[in-house]
């Protein structure tokens, strides 16, 4: 690769930034990227799920029996809220600001000229002043500058860099101007070669998730097998391959929990719209989950502990003959100095005054101060052990060492100390202190020097600060190590990620907050990842959890969404894992069974729409933030085994009547539905617990609803009206089924938590 070094005050030829182009050395952004629009499509279309349910779809069009193609709404609609919640995500990520400066001032062929930040090419002669941010790695050639780095090594002090200093892309210009030669393009800048790590496909940590794809993978491997030879044993009872295919879908769809999965999209997505008025954005549907199921949090400081910004704690007035408010605020409207000091200063004092300005002399870190000339005299603001260095001086600095000290002066007295610090975030404390009661250990890490995050500790209320210096300790991260301290300091990236790996491995569920380029490994590593929107884009985009307005207060309303998410599914998901039980036996009886299965696929739609879908997304969306308890497979599993063997033993008990007494296929159907849903409001009666005014509304509606559908449509239903005998033998097998239940109940719930350990492996 050929290298050039134009001078400054020429730059690169048209010819050589023409050979830079076509050679491919042209700065581009490297940042991890969103997925693409028909990314996301493709991904939720072609799933295990989907492909299943439309080769059943397939069938049963194929032999006419369209009224049966229903259960197919429930796969559009899960697929469309996936579709649409990731679509929405991904534009308002990209609507986020990717670099501050859009432009760059670059010397080509002797002239100064603005070109779009993505047309940089290697050794390109570049300008930067006060206010931009570095688009690429760079060596200055010319100039002071003071550069804040806090995004890519987390420090929030300004660094001063000199000639022949290198400057990083993702840093900003604070102060003074210079000319810098570009050093490194593309995925070759330091926070591209931090953010590569990161371009890999994170495994989602939910257990609603886990669990989903258990059930389906389980269903998956016998359930092809199981669908031919039901399908032909179906076949050969009356070789009708009509009746056969429809009964052998209904069989399989009934093994599906496709309402499940649909419930779990949907509470999420309105949990996703919930947050949105919060000003979180939710990128990854399940991060919601696993973060009410955190049990560590790890904290960077600057950007989400701290604004990243300073703020005047008090002045002591060194000298009554002075008006220390009326100087600053003609000092602060005078000085340009872009720095979190001065910044500080011109909020707190901004008073109009009539001081004529003569001269100014901006802040640098060399001297230590900046000045001000008025026609009234002559100002300096600066370090107080710079500009004064007397005994007295250093008693002051000794006892408000606590804060960040600036001292203002004359040419001949000491007229103020200016006492300020850190800027914590509104609501951090108590945040803080929701999560400690909540059970959450929270650890601080930062690149930051150990004085100035413990310092912040205190004031965040840390009462038990054991602080580690990772600069020191070179060792790799062990099990005890983050387990014995709760704040980390100067710690690298890469130490940053090694500590979430770390904690995970001794079982902890893990979040992140982080804002930098420096947090991005440490982001994608955590089981949920929290960005401010305020930061680098690379961290936005490898977050599953975005604060639009950068507010760490929005954490606890995340953690009862969460919650309320999580309990209401576990308790609606027993409903829909009760007919994946009672299918899934049934298909297996009915292989032995010299009988057609009882159920048409319309049939079971219309029945688990009423005792499961409807009543599921109700129950799903209620208020519930009770802290989540065990399991959630375990939890589900020993509501949904009860109703799930009470309704094969209904079935059992149809058949062996039908058997007896020679009934018609058409009664037979039509009593193992209506005992199926008796069956499901039992269990939608247990599962209610305590009733309020909306779930006895909704218990009302349902059975009004079944029973018209049964007695006003029984065509459409393929069911006809029963006879006051057959009705007599329902009601007493109702009241049956609910001691049988209950009977159930207590031995399943015995049986799961005694082997409850080798259930949830």
């Amino acid at each position: 690769m050929i290298r050039y070094n134009p001078k400054i005050e020429e730059g690169l030829t048209t010819e050589q930034v023409n050979y830079r182009i076509k050679n491919g050395y042209v700065n581009y952004n490297s940042d991890v990227k969103t997925k693409t629009i028909g990314q996301i499509i493709f991904y939720n279309v072609f799933t295990l799920f989907n492909i299943l349910n439309l080769c059943l779809g397939l069938l049963v069009f194929w032999v006419g029996s369209y009224k049966n193609l229903l259960f197919l709404g429930v796969v559009i609609c899960n697929t469309l809220i996936s579709i649409i919640q990731e679509i929405r995500s991904k534009r308002a990520i990209d609507k986020l600001s990717i670099i501050s400066s859009t432009k760059a001032s670059v010397i080509r062929d002797s002239k100064n000229v603005i070109i779009d930040i993505n047309e940089v090419v290697l050794d390109d002669i570049i300008n930067y002043k006060r206010g931009n941010q570095v688009i690429a790695d760079a060596i200055i050639k010319e100039g002071t500058v003071e550069v804040n780095e806090s995004l890519l090594s987390g420090e929030a002090n300004s660094i001063t860099k000199k000639i022949g200093d290198s400057l990083y892309s993702g840093s900003f210009i604070v102060s003074g101007k210079c000319i810098a030669k570009v050093e490194k393009v593309g995925e070759n800048n330091y926070a591209s070669k931090i953010t590569k790590e990161a371009k890999y496909v994170k495994k989602v940590n939910s257990e609603i998730m886990k669990t989903l794809k258990k059930i389906i993978k389980i269903i998956s491997f016998i359930i092809v097998p199981l669908g031919i030879i039901l399908f032909l044993r179906q076949y050969n009872i009356d070789k009708n391959i009509t009746d056969a295919v429809v009964s052998s879908v209904a069989a399989i769809i009934g093994m599906i929990p496709e309402g499940l999965v649909l419930l779990t999209s949907t509470v999420l997505a309105v949990s996703v719209l919930r947050l949105s008025k919060r000003k979180v954005l939710v990128q990854q549907l399940y991060c919601i989950e696993t973060l009410a199921r955190v049990d560590t949090i790890c904290l960077d400081k600057t950007g989400t502990l701290t604004e990243g910004t300073m703020e005047v704690v008090d002045v002591i007035s060194l000298n009554d003959k002075y008006d220390y408010a009326e100087i600053l605020s003609a000092m602060s409207r005078e000085l340009l100095d872009d720095n979190p000091t001065m910044d500080a200063i011109s909020r707190k004092f901004n008073k109009r005054v009539k001081y004529t300005c003569l001269e100014t002399e901006p802040f640098s870190s060399e001297k230590k101060y900046s000045s001000v000339t008025f026609k009234e005299g002559k100002y300096i603001l600066g370090a107080p052990d710079i500009l004064d260095a007397s005994d007295e001086m250093q008693e002051l600095i000794e006892k408000y060492s606590e804060n960040r000290l600036v001292l203002l002066k004359n040419k001949k007295d000491n007229i103020a100390l200016i006492l300020l610090r850190d800027k914590i975030r509104y609501k951090a404390s108590s945040t803080l202190d929701y999560l400690r009661k909540e059970g959450v250990d929270i650890k601080i890490i930062s690149g930051d020097n150990e004085k100035i995050i413990t310092r912040i500790a205190k004031r965040l209320k840390f009462k038990d600060i054991r602080c580690i210096d990772m600069s020191k300790n070179h060792t790799n991260m062990n099990h005890q190590l983050v387990e014995n301290y709760n704040i980390f300091c100067r710690v690298s990236p890469s130490q940053k990620r090694d500590l979430i790996k770390a904690l995970k491995n001794n079982g902890h569920t893990v979040a992140m907050t982080g804002d930098g380029v420096n947090d991005v490994l440490a982001l994608k590593e955590a089981d949920c990842s929290i960005a401010m929107a305020s930061g680098s884009d690379a961290a936005r985009n490898v977050s599953e959890l975005v604060l639009l307005n950068s507010d760490f207060d929005a954490i606890p309303k995340i953690v009862e969404e969460g919650r309320r998410t999580i309990n209401n599914i576990e308790r609606s998901a027993s409903l829909f894992l009760t007919k994946t039980v009672y299918a899934t036996l049934l298909a297996i009886i009915f292989l032995f069974v010299p009988m057609n299965y009882p159920f048409q696929p319309i049939q079971l739609s219309l029945v688990s729409s009423i005792t499961i879908g409807i009543p599921a997304f109700i129950l799903a969306l209620e208020p519930n933030h009770d802290i989540i308890k065990g399991k959630f497979f375990l939890n589900v599993l020993k509501k949904s085994l009860p109703g799930g063997l009470t309704i094969v033993i209904n079935v059992i008990t149809v058949m062996l009547v039908a058997t007896i007494f020679n009934l018609s296929e058409d009664i037979i159907s039509t009593m193992a539905v209506i005992l199926v849903a008796i069956t499901g409001f039992i269990l939608l009666y247990k599962i209610c617990d305590k009733f309020n005014k909306l779930r006895i509304a909704l218990f009302i509606t349902l059975i009004i609803a079944f029973l018209v559908s049964i007695i006003g449509l029984p065509n459409l239903f393929e069911l006809v009206l029963l006879k006051p005998i057959y009705i007599i033998f329902i009601l007493l097998v109702f009241i049956l089924d609910i001691g049988l239940f209950n009977f159930l109940s207590d031995i399943c719930e015995k049986r799961i938590f005694k082997y409850k350990d080798k259930l949830t492996k």
